[in-house]
């Protein structure tokens, strides 16, 4: 089937273009990009006047819970979220059961991706089991089809180990993704440690395990020359500790992920799991710093962390396990809180959540280019909704920004050609 989306505004930050185009398609592939394209009769017109037309957004840290915990997502199912926020691409963590430690593990993700409405790309993890004791095989896990490696959910405690992992990971040209936390420090703490903390009688986490651990990693890849990417970045003093060792040349990136510049701890003060997350919601001066770090390219991506979990899970607010999802609102918080707000560009929302995340984990993708895969995501910049959780394509609707307001409605999400999600 051949489509040709007229009248959009089209926005590629690879290719310069910021305006208004139409992007004919053909054979899964952008065939022509211009003004007042010709199309044959049978060709699918997709009026995109008043919308606009960007790369499909890459979510390079989603948590798929596929395999062994598919009663909380699955890969289809997360497929289907992901298409309802525009996404068609995705980072997997190797967080399941089993760990994605080995090739076998690799390939079931591979194979039961191959119906997804997104594009999955794996990450295998750093140690066997995420036990921090025993490497995993990285040349395997390559071959088999990881782009990178992590032990997202838990850290890599020994920095021997990290400090090898991290040269072996450029051997085998993996991306490295760092988890920063210090399980000695945060000590059985479930939300940030601070005045609400304090308030509430609720243990806290310190936030010097996660500038610690940041800090500590910057020096690992420092010293050897080699790349580091640094997870869900929350407090003022990890970005600032990543700003400094960018302006020193460190081979340093990172990510944030919508609700740490949307949303402070006060949410706690509801004592409801659903803003709970790892690390946790900071304080207004987190928000203010992770904001302009947004802004000022001291961010590189923008991603979700996306970590369902039920209804039932979530019920025992000190008992509950960390964690949000996020596919479907990433790109609403973001136009709402940044774009809108005047605070980006159109051009640099597409750098944060379509080209970077894909230059970042060495996949193709993020411009419009013509002969280039027509992954694209069109979205209304102004029509307004409301999150409902009952409606959420997740399997799990456990989502901190319920109930809340945003601008910036997904129309279409268009993977290989194929329209994999329409507004209704």
């Amino acid at each position: 089937m051949e489509l040709c989306l007229i009248n959009g505004h089209v926005v590629d930050s690879k290719n310069g273009i910021d305006e208004t185009l139409d992007i004919r398609i053909k054979n899964g592939r952008i065939a022509e990009i211009g003004k007042n394209l010709s199309y044959d009769e049978d060709t699918v017109e997709i009026d995109c006047g008043g919308l606009t037309v960007i790369p499909g957004i890459c979510d390079m840290h989603i948590h798929m819970r596929d395999p062994g915990q598919t009663h909380k997502e699955d890969i289809l199912t997360a497929s289907e979220a992901a298409a309802a926020g525009g996404v068609t691409a995705v980072a997997c963590m190797p967080n399941t059961l089993p760990a994605v430690d080995c090739a076998e593990t690799v390939r079931y993700i591979k194979e039961k991706s191959l119906n997804a409405k997104t594009k999955v790309y794996p990450i295998g993890s750093i140690t066997k089991g995420l036990s921090g004791e025993e490497p995993t095989d990285f040349a395997e896990l390559r071959e088999a089809g990881c782009v990178g490696v992590s032990d997202d959910g838990r850290p890599v405690k020994n920095a021997l180990m990290m400090k090898q992992a991290i040269k072996k990971a450029a051997l085998e040209r993996l991306t490295i993704i760092s988890h920063c936390e210090d399980l000695d420090i945060i000590d059985g703490g479930i939300i940030n440690k601070g005045a609400v903390s304090e308030i509430m009688g609720v243990k806290g986490m310190a936030r010097s395990s996660e500038n610690y651990i940041t800090a500590r990693e910057i020096l690992l890849a420092q010293e050897q020359n080699l790349p580091i990417h640094i997870a869900h970045v929350s407090t003022k003093e990890a970005v600032e500790t990543i700003r400094l060792a960018k302006k020193f040349g460190v081979k340093v990136t990172c990510e944030t992920a919508p609700h740490y510049f949307t949303l402070t701890e006060d949410k706690l003060f509801l004592k409801d799991a659903d803003y709970r997350m790892n690390p946790p919601l900071r304080e207004q001066a987190d928000v203010d710093a992770i904001t302009a770090a947004v802004c000022d390219g001291t961010i590189d991506c923008i991603v979700t962390d996306h970590a369902p979990h039920t209804a039932e899970e979530k019920s025992d607010f000190l008992k509950a396990p960390n964690g949000v999802v996020g596919l479907e609102t990433s790109l609403a918080a973001t136009v709402t809180m940044l774009l809108n707000t005047g605070k980006i560009t159109r051009v640099r929302l597409v750098e944060l959540m379509c080209v970077n995340p894909r230059r970042i984990l060495g996949i193709e993708g993020g411009d419009l280019s013509v002969g280039s895969a027509a992954d694209i995501t069109v979205f209304n910049e102004n029509e307004q909704w409301t999150v409902e959780p009952g409606r959420l394509h997740s399997k799990s609707k456990n989502t901190c920004f319920k109930n809340m307001n945003f601008s910036g409605r997904v129309k279409y999400t268009i993977l290989d050609g194929r329209v994999v999600y329409r507004d209704k």
